[in-house]
């Protein structure tokens, strides 16, 4: 019988593709990561579903899109009936531990179906039995005391998310930390076990997600004067979506100069590589235990972030720029699967996920689902998909698929109240990637196109070029397409009528 490989999901929230010293930024410090492209493959251009938490994290955990299921909203998590990879994997022998972020059912819910063991992050106690919880982001920084820095003083930053550089504190009291000790407690507990099952360890964490503040070293590994240039101000731009548009003028950033958009951006890069750090920690713990050469890894983050590009931060959720659509993806597979070593350019999905999964654990998942394994490409080195899709928003009346309404004392006011203020800035979009090319179908306000080999930050629509007529015309046909082949989802179970 075939040894079945142990899985890791190291899975950070908010992480953007070039916050990462292998990807060409040249302020990151990522040495784990970039280990792990080295030693695996690193996927230059992987895309999320959805730019916002909860409807990525159910399309990853199922291989389904946000609108096969509906899970395209923040408060739409999934139903006990449907199937998707943790409960997949129980099944089919895998000793699966869930530590970290939920987002993807109900808060209320045992854990028990979905895993054998669930750590929430708050403290170092196994919960999967246990119903209620909550969710934790910036978790560990309630408390902090951030220091204000002199480039921050004097500037208006209330809607900017910055806090900045934190003093020292008890790193055991803080969400992520909580998180890599429960992750280094279970290995560690399952080397003494000669026995054990294979394991699916799902480890998400917090950082980068906003608010943008880490403690020392993190805080000052980063060297302001190598950040690379931001993208300009959404004012400036001709052929924006208004999404954008609006937060922009409500986060009311315009009299920052770029030295105060560099500290924001530098501070994101010191959690990235504190997030980094706690990822090299788990490694050197397998290798520990020996079971390193045995563990396929993922590295990879649900969603990006725009840290001040187009003069904005944060994120929003029907707006596509690569800042908040390609995410890192870095895989290095259990010894003795083929692998083609380094950066791959293959348009590549984390709904692909689950399908590879699946594939290098020998399991025969019981429902239909979109992902395509990437066991191929990454053994070659090879084209995977001819597109990649994202999608987001909402259509007219439809308000349970806004967040409920901030006032202006929290920092999300300038985005959730432009989403419930106007149905063309929270328009249902979708975004296709075929080849250099992105298109986005805006449902209430104009479509967009972008040539990334001539225009990588995305500044000129080309919407209207005739130039791009014939392409433009082939992509809108793909994705005519992808809602034909993926517009629902019929469950295996069958009804007796």
């Amino acid at each position: 019988m075939v040894k079945k490989p142990n899985i890791l999901w190291f899975v950070a929230d908010q992480m953007r593709w070039d916050s990462m010293a292998h990807a060409g930024n040249p302020a990151a410090s990522t040495p784990n990561l970039d280990a792990l492209a080295q030693e695996g493959v690193s996927f230059d251009n992987a895309y999320c579903q959805n730019p916002v938490c909860v409807p990525s994290r159910c399309s990853f955990l199922t291989g389904l899109y946000p609108h096969t299921t509906g899970h395209r909203t923040m408060h739409y998590l999934m139903r006990r009936d449907e199937p998707n990879l943790l409960k997949t994997m129980k099944q089919n022998g895998y000793e699966v531990v869930w530590i970290g972020r939920n987002d993807v059912i109900p808060s209320s819910w045992a854990k028990t179906d979905y895993c054998d063991k669930f750590f929430d992050g708050s403290d170092l106690v196994e919960k999967s039995a246990v119903e209620g919880g909550k969710v934790h982001f910036g978790a560990g920084m309630e408390s902090a005391r951030p220091e204000c820095v002199p480039v921050m003083q004097g500037v208006d930053n209330r809607y900017s998310f910055y806090l900045g550089r934190f003093p020292e504190h008890s790193l055991d009291e803080s969400f992520d930390w909580n998180c890599v000790n429960a992750a280094l407690a279970y290995l560690e507990e399952r080397s003494r076990q000669p026995d054990a099952k294979p394991f699916f360890l799902y480890c998400t964490l917090s950082f980068p997600h906003p608010p943008y503040g880490c403690e020392e070293p993190w805080y000052s590994l980063i060297d302001r004067d190598k950040l690379p240039p931001r993208r300009p101000d959404v004012e400036t731009l001709e052929g924006k979506a208004e999404i954008l548009r609006d937060i922009r003028a409500k986060q009311d950033l315009q009299n920052w100069e770029e030295k105060q958009y560099n500290e924001v951006r530098a501070v994101y890069l010191g959690m990235v590589a504190r997030f980094d750090h706690q990822l090299g920690l788990v490694r050197e713990k397998l290798k520990e235990t020996g079971v390193y050469d045995d563990t396929s890894i993922f590295v990879f983050s649900d969603h990006g972030d725009l840290t001040g590009d187009y003069g904005i931060e944060e994120k929003c959720q029907n707006s596509f720029e690569d800042p908040l659509t390609n995410v890192p993806l870095v895989v290095k597979p259990a010894a003795g699967t083929p692998v083609c070593r380094g950066r791959n350019p293959a348009l590549v999905q984390l709904l692909d996920l689950p399908a590879t999964v699946y594939e290098m654990a020998g399991v025969t998942p019981d429902y239909i689902q979109f992902g395509q394994s990437l066991c191929q490409t990454i053994a070659t080195g090879g084209a995977h998909r001819d597109a990649v899709f994202c999608e987001g928003g909402r259509i007219k009346g439809e308000t349970q698929a806004m967040e409920p309404l901030h006032g202006p004392e929290s920092p999300y006011w300038p985005r959730i109240s432009t989403q419930h203020e106007s149905d063309a800035a929270h328009t249902k979009g979708c975004m296709i990637r075929m080849g250099q090319l992105k298109y986005i179908l805006r449902l209430y306000e104009a479509d967009q196109l972008y040539d990334l080999e001539k225009d990588p930050m995305e500044l000129h629509n080309c919407i209207d070029d005739p130039a791009y007529a014939q392409p433009l015309a082939e992509m809108k046909n793909r994705m005519l397409r992808f809602y034909m082949e993926t517009g629902d989802f019929v469950p295996s179970q069958m009804d007796k009528r």
